[in-house]
């Protein structure tokens, strides 16, 4: 009886939990707040970060993916790949490149609200 109450617990924590995940950590698309940078040090991809190649910074998605973003104030996008790991500021979803962001016109403003979407 204790076995089959501990299994029923357990299984229902995991159900709990897996509802509270976000949902961009299972969805290759999403919408958000995006910041720029432009350090030059490593990646969490172990890559050094160079300002003037477009890539960016998401929580979870593999490094190397391709994401097209697009700035919602004025429907500019640009292909970035991932290549480190943030943003580490809630409602933010990506950190560009400054070249990334630059293409999508959001340098000046240095932040956007901006759709991702995965496509490889």
């Amino acid at each position: 009886m204790q076995k089959i109450r501990r299994s029923i617990i357990a299984a229902v924590t995991i159900a709990a939990c897996s509802c509270l995940l976000p949902a961009e950590s299972f969805a290759g698309n999403g919408c958000g707040g995006a910041s720029w940078y432009a350090l030059r040090s490593k990646t969490a991809s172990g890559e050094r970060m160079n300002p003037a190649v477009l890539t960016a910074a998401h929580r979870s998605l593999a490094f190397g993916t391709k994401v097209k973003v697009t700035n919602r104030n004025n429907g500019r996008t640009v292909v970035v790949r991932i290549n480190d790991r943030g943003p580490f500021i809630r409602g933010r979803v990506l950190d560009l490149s400054r070249a990334a962001a630059q293409n999508i016109g959001m340098v000046s403003s240095g932040t956007a609200k901006v759709c991702y979407q995965v496509i490889s």
